[in-house]
């Protein structure tokens, strides 16, 4: 079927969740929670009066009291009369009670003076005590109420249709209903005026950030005078300058990564020239191995700036069950032939098994990249030695050298992306600490620098906190 699209969007503004309508919705609740506790409050009321104040009796014993100096039998029917016909005409006027009330009037001897119309349809009564005390009977699947008592003149029995406690809810919930819709209107409209007026500086807040450039990210501005807003205010402006360092973090990163691409890539275009023009072997041969140098370099750069990119990823892959120690062992033997053409010696200080779980990849980036390091920048016939161990729920893994160093001036800044200390020679990008601490971070865990073997060299300490087992 089809439905305009005005009629679309006024149903979907009409259906969208509001706090306005919310607020609305809440008030109107709370006045029919307040119409049932009224509703409640009343009938237990009328329960009370009915079982300790026997409003029957007394009003029986007031009718004999008005009849004990009557001693002319007409007189009192005409009475009795008068008060049936009074009687009924206020019952049918306020609708207190269902049917008609009805009176059998008797003199001493038990002859009959008064009857109203209608008692003929009663069932004959057992015989009971005058004293005023009540009885029930059912008749015509009505239930009356039945008052009995006597004085030196006249016997008086009054039937009195009892009321039920469906009738009574029903007659007082009716009764409640207009008070309550008479007293909504003075209620919601203040609620929703608050409500409305309360959102308007949200209303301004959200106005004055649509407005903003796409690019703009400082601080919002709002100045927010309401105690409820200050936190969101606080909070966007905590975002924006997050995102303003992000932002400049990976500007940097771009005019960095650019900067060192450039660099392989003219040594590429350069020797590519030489050997398209050279006449000499020699001269090829030389410029083909610079080439593959350069080659090899801008391909280890855009892989690390890839490793680093995953890294940065928000969405995690789930970690997966390993033995630790056993993956350590593999990734040094991988290691071995580039350490062993340098002479350089690879230790491991491990348990025989470490079980557990956790995010492999980012292992594979710590890992890989320090044994990495530790390799490239030792001197030929140096050690490179790696301790693991398990300690407290906490991953403790440990490569530590006796090459050159770091400064300690230096160690803060070498986890930096792109920097590169002074007085190396071998080949980097200035990222693979950068993995690693990216990588770290990833885990929940913490790296720091310290010293090396035996005093010289250096060591990178990395505590990764581990999850419970079971």
């Amino acid at each position: 079927m089809f439905i305009p699209h005005k009629l679309r969007r006024l149903w979907k503004r009409l259906t969208e969740p509001t706090l306005v309508r919310r607020s609305v919705v809440s008030v109107t609740v709370a006045f029919l929670l307040v119409w049932a506790v009224l509703l409640s409050y009343n009938f237990i009321n009328y329960k009370h009066t009915v079982t300790n104040e026997p409003g029957l009796q007394k009003y029986g014993d007031a009718v004999l009291v008005s009849l004990k100096d009557v001693n002319e039998p007409a007189l009192a029917a005409a009475a009795m009369s008068s008060t049936d016909i009074w009687t009924n005409i206020r019952r049918r006027e306020f609708g207190m009670l269902p049917g008609v009330s009805l009176y059998e009037l008797r003199n001493a001897q038990g002859g009959l003076v008064f009857a109203s119309p209608g008692w003929q349809h009663l069932p004959p009564l057992p015989q009971r005590p005058l004293d005023g005390s009540i009885t029930e009977t059912t008749a015509n699947e009505q239930v009356y109420r039945i008052y009995a008592g006597r004085n030196d003149r006249w016997m008086l029995t009054i039937a009195d249709p009892k009321r039920s406690d469906a009738a009574f809810l029903t007659r007082n919930a009716r009764t409640l209903i207009p008070y309550l819709l008479l007293a909504a209107p003075f209620v919601l409209l203040p609620v929703w005026l608050s409500v409305r007026t309360g959102l308007r500086p949200l209303q301004q807040l959200a106005q004055l950030i649509a407005q903003r450039d796409r690019d703009d990210l400082q601080p919002v501005g709002f100045n927010a005078r309401h105690r409820e807003l200050k936190p969101l205010e606080q909070s966007l402006d905590h975002l924006f300058a997050q995102l303003r360092q992000k932002v400049e973090r990976e500007r940097a990163f771009v005019q960095d990564a650019a900067h060192e691409i450039r660099t392989p890539l003219a040594v590429i275009t350069a020797q590519a020239h030489v050997m398209a023009r050279s006449q000499s072997e020699d001269e090829r041969t030389q410029a083909q191995g610079h080439l593959e140098q350069a080659i090899a370099r801008t391909s280890h750069l855009a892989q690390q700036l890839l490793d680093l990119a995953a890294l940065d990823e928000a969405q995690r892959p789930a970690p997966r069950d390993l033995d630790v120690a056993q993956w350590l062992r593999a990734a040094l033997a991988q290691a071995a032939p580039q350490a062993m053409a340098r002479q350089i010696e690879l230790s491991l200080d491990a348990p025989d098994n470490l079980p557990t779980r956790l995010d492999l990849p980012a292992l594979e980036s710590i890992a890989h990249n320090l044994i990495d390091n530790a390799v490239r920048y030792v001197p030929a016939g140096g050690n490179v030695a790696l301790t693991l161990r398990h300690e407290g729920g906490v991953l403790h893994l440990a490569v530590q050298d006796d090459g050159p160093g770091i400064p300690v001036t230096e160690r803060s800044r070498v986890f930096e992306r792109f920097y590169r200390g002074l007085g190396h020679a071998a080949n980097g990008s200035g990222l693979g600490l950068a993995i690693v601490r990216q990588a770290v971070l990833r885990m929940g865990g913490q790296v720091h620098v310290g010293d090396g073997l035996n005093g010289a060299g250096v060591g990178f300490f990395v505590s990764i906190p581990l999850p419970h087992a079971g």
